[in-house]
């Protein structure tokens, strides 16, 4: 017999299956898997994880989220069993007290939560960090992305005009999952940096903006690319927040080959990065934000506290001298965090 809790509806049909969870605002405004009992239970059974195990609680309202309510939302989402473990792994992060959860995604700023995937998961389960790599690049990636939205709204009211309070929001809040193209790059994968071993798979989440494409085709220089990059951090940096927190920079193989053949690491971006990507008060008043400058036009203010702020992660097509800055939520209030699939964070050893 089942051991799931949760409450058990009977429809007539699929369709009559959408119309009743759109109709208790439990989708996202796009058709959903009906979770019967069998598909929770298969993921459930992937994970090895019993339907009351509890994967975190969110700090500041005490809310409890079990494997099954994940499972649940997993299922509506699209994804199949194999996925599951990096669902669970993304909330067992998001629900770390540094990442600010509530914080992020009660704000009217907007941001959605970036989930970046790494390790051999990514091609155990068709990940792709290629072409498109910030779109639909694959079935996982947007089914995973998507499941963390909707558990969000499902499990902690995260709903707009609830406790989303977001004024536009992005395209993000759908789904927002890479997979970062570690076959491809020259460069440790973004986990192993933030100390998870090698070979094992991981998630990292950030309370991220929008994408903010930027290209440049014409330099071989790393130091010029940068400046591309760096222009478009200090563009945020005047037209949105000013404060230092994680900005993710995506490289895709063409400019990351500039990078490789330049002998440039992702420890040397950072510290390039660090060091130019600033801009002072009295910047603010070339955008319309001159009334807050007073006296303080000189104070300087840098992107990154420090250059391990910067995630860079290497990701998209094989041709064109295209990148991305994705900018953090506001300032250092939300950092990011890295959990290893299947890792338990708060055992005690």
């Amino acid at each position: 017999m089942s051991n799931l809790v949760s409450a058990r509806h009977t429809v007539a049909d699929i369709m009559a299956a959408q119309e009743f969870y759109h109709s208790r605002n439990w989708t996202d405004g796009l058709p959903i898997v009906p979770p019967t009992a069998e598909a929770v239970e298969a993921a459930l059974e992937w994970a090895m994880l019993t339907p009351d195990h509890l994967v975190g609680i969110e700090p500041v309202r005490a809310r409890h989220i079990t494997a099954e309510k994940l499972a649940i939302n997993s299922v509506m989402a699209g994804c199949l069993p194999m996925h599951f473990p990096l669902v669970v792994t993304a909330f067992t992060a998001m629900l770390q007290e540094p990442f600010l959860l509530h914080g992020c995604t009660a704000s009217t700023g907007g941001c959605a939560i970036l989930t970046i995937v790494n390790g051999p998961c990514r091609q155990e389960l068709g990940m792709s960090g290629g072409f498109n790599a910030l779109g639909s690049s694959d079935r996982a990636t947007t089914a995973i992305g998507r499941a963390v939205r909707l558990a969000l709204g499902n499990l902690l009211d995260v709903r707009p005009g609830d406790v989303d309070r977001s004024t536009l929001g992005h395209p993000g809040k759908i789904s927002y999952c890479v997979a970062e193209d570690e076959e491809d790059s020259p460069w440790l994968p973004l986990a192993e940096e933030r100390g998870v071993p090698e070979h094992a798979s991981a998630v990292t989440v950030m309370s991220a903006g929008a994408p903010r494409q930027i290209m440049n085709e014409w330099t071989t220089d790393p130091k010029e690319i940068l400046a591309t990059f760096i222009a478009e951090i200090k563009s945020s940096m005047r037209h949105y927040s000013i404060y230092p927190g994680n900005y993710a920079m995506i490289v895709p193989p063409q400019l990351r080959s500039h990078f490789a053949e330049n002998g440039w690491t992702k420890a040397d971006i950072r510290e390039y990065v660090y060091e130019h990507a600033l801009i002072h008060r009295r910047d603010w008043a070339d955008c319309g934000k001159g009334a807050v400058v007073g006296s303080r036009g000189d104070t300087e203010y840098r992107a990154l506290s420090e250059p391990d702020d910067l995630l860079i992660v290497a990701a998209g097509g094989p041709a064109g001298g295209f990148g991305a800055i994705i900018p953090p939520w506001f300032g250092p209030k939300s950092k990011a965090c890295t959990v290893a699939v299947g890792a338990c964070v708060d055992c005690e050893i």
